[in-house]
């Protein structure tokens, strides 16, 4: 489960995020809403690392996460998929995957059959470099890729954008069997409404930085969520 509290984030001069709290919880698919430059990246990249947060505290499964770099992070178990995904161009579909890697015991240095059951197209283009492939298999890529580190928490950003609608239903099943795992909490950044709605158990709606609503998807009403998301 993620807790984070009052968290802040500054691009130079300027404030992103002004205390933002919310909850994350396992088994559970959370997704955070909202027009664009409202700081929705902005909070997965504080809660993973990727940007320092400049205040407040993030909490996963009980352990209160201090500044640290992403890397580290990614060791306690924050599985992040960015926007624009960050396929390695020149290394194989295979050595993208095995750059999860890092994060493990050399005993746990394998690819689990699970990835590829999930996504049989990167079973069958293990040995094609990852810039050959189309935006939605490479989106495919970076979940498997996360999926490998074992993540307590799952980060996802806009995985929809930019992708043909098979596959976006496809990667609609995957979220929902990781949520079924019960394993991890998974917080989906999505500007898609009918694909959020339909896959969340909860949201956040961000406005300028800050939380405007949330709540579990039975308390909100979808009419008034759908306004909220879109001015």
């Amino acid at each position: 489960m993620l807790k984070t509290d009052g968290l802040t984030l500054h691009y130079g001069g300027s404030q992103i995020l002004r205390g933002v709290s919310i909850e994350a919880v396992t088994g559970e698919v959370t997704c955070v809403m909202g027009t664009n430059g409202v700081g929705k990246t902005s909070l997965l990249k504080a809660i993973s690392g990727t940007h320092p947060r400049s205040g407040g505290s993030v909490e996963l499964d009980g352990e209160v996460l201090g500044k640290l770099p992403a890397h580290v992070l990614a060791r306690k178990g924050i599985g992040y998929v960015p926007q624009g995904r960050d396929i390695f161009p020149l290394l194989t579909v295979r050595e993208n995957l095995e750059t999860a890697y890092a994060c493990l015991p050399k005993s746990a240095h394998k690819v689990p059959e699970e990835i590829f059951e999930l996504f049989p197209v990167l079973k069958e283009m293990q040995g094609r470099r990852g810039g050959d492939l189309s935006g939605g298999q490479q989106q495919q890529l970076a979940i498997g890729r996360a999926m490998i580190t074992r993540p307590k928490l799952l980060l996802l950003d806009e995985p929809t954008e930019g992708i043909q609608p098979n596959i976006i239903q496809q990667i609609g099943r995957v979220i929902e069997y990781l949520r079924d795992q019960n394993d991890m909490a998974i917080l989906l950044v999505e500007q898609y409404f009918e694909f959020a709605y339909g896959l969340a158990d909860r949201f956040v709606v961000m406005k300028r930085g800050e939380v405007s609503m949330t709540g579990l998807k039975s308390e909100l009403a979808k009419d008034d969520l759908k306004g909220a998301v879109s001015v």
